[in-house]
């Protein structure tokens, strides 16, 4: 199995590219799926190609995390596709792993994808969208299978969290030694 990681036009580079480089440093299988065809472009105006359009993904095929970068423009469009909602749906019916960070969180809300007694941490300016009590102040939570990233400079430390919990400790310390990070 493999990790799906959505890119929308507008997502966070740092967080998108991140979470790519270290899944794939894991050596876990990554698709990079694109909600549009051509260049996707991030938010700082880079310019990015995904590996296929999501709309051209199996949708039998079983996935071990559905990944969401944030952004506030990536984040309405994840919000927006009902793609996005049919990979939602289908993580939660296959007991499988969802992350999000920054302001995806949202889309996850506006999919109907979280209960109101999940917990969680999102970028600081969507706060308020959340119910009372559900965002948490640490800058990664995991809570079930969703894992949670604070912002784009928790980008390196929701990603490793990503690879602990699909692969375990020693996955994220041979990761860490090839970029010298500390988690």
């Amino acid at each position: 199995m493999s990790a799906l990681v959505l890119l929308a036009p507008g997502f966070e580079d740092i967080e998108g590219i991140t979470v790519i480089d270290i899944l794939r440093r894991a050596e876990i299988e990554t698709v990079v799926a694109g909600l549009v065809l051509g260049p996707i472009t991030a938010a700082r105006k880079t310019q990015h190609l995904a590996d296929v359009l999501l709309s051209e993904v199996d949708p039998a095929r079983e996935f071990e995390v559905v990944v969401l970068p944030g952004g506030a423009e990536g984040a309405k469009h994840l919000a927006e596709s009902p793609l996005v909602r049919d990979w939602l749906v289908r993580q939660r019916e296959r007991g499988q792993w969802v992350a999000a960070i920054c302001a995806a969180p949202t889309a996850l809300l506006a999919h109907g994808w979280l209960n109101p007694a999940d917990k969680i941490t999102c970028h600081p300016s969507v706060r308020s969208q959340f119910h009372v009590g559900q965002v948490q102040t640490e800058r990664v939570v995991v809570e079930g299978k969703l894992i949670t990233g604070m912002a784009a400079g928790a980008a390196m430390e929701w990603s490793y969290e990503i690879v602990r919990c699909l692969r375990g400790d020693a996955a994220t310390t041979k990761v860490n030694h090839g970029v010298h990070a500390v988690v």
